[in-house]
């Protein structure tokens, strides 16, 4: 039993040393020693690791240019204005693709954005610019509307 053990933990060990491709374990071309180097892994931006679109690196710099006094600012900043941008561009987007749908057209317009956010409370709330070649909102004021045949009744009598 202890003979089977011993083959089996040097089966083990032949194994692990033709993992790394070196019968001395110590892998590389007659360095220092210490552990093969692994391979490198491919540089990955700050935007696929958060899962965002919108480009978290540049979001930090400009943090970092509008800052106050040189002051720092963190990592995790970028990514949560990065997300908040993101989310609300998206946000607007959908609502303007759905304005094109009811006109049937495939190309969204700023009168498309304009409907949108104001046909939405929170962002007409949230975005108070004017926007270009937006035109206005259709609105007439109940007070405008004539009542058909309820006032020229009540004038005759």
């Amino acid at each position: 039993a202890a003979a089977a053990a011993a083959a089996a933990a040097a089966a083990a060990a032949v194994a692990a040393r033709a993992s790394t491709g070196t019968m001395s374990g110590k892998g590389g071309k007659g360095g220092k020693g210490g552990k093969a180097p692994a391979s490198k892994k491919t540089p990955q931006s700050r935007s696929s690791r958060a899962g965002l679109q919108f480009p978290v690196g540049r979001v930090h710099r400009y943090l970092k240019q509008r800052v106050a006094l040189k002051q720092r600012v963190g990592a995790t900043a970028a990514v949560y204005a990065a997300a908040i941008l993101e989310y609300l561009t998206a946000e607007v987007l959908e609502l303007a693709g759905n304005a094109c749908k009811e006109w049937r057209v495939k190309r969204i317009t700023p009168r498309h954005l304009q409907l949108a956010i104001r046909g939405d409370e929170e962002l007409d709330y949230f975005i108070k610019a004017t926007i270009a070649g937006g035109g206005v909102i259709p609105h007439i004021n109940k007070h405008l509307m004539t009542k058909s045949g309820g006032k020229k009744k009540s004038a005759m009598e």
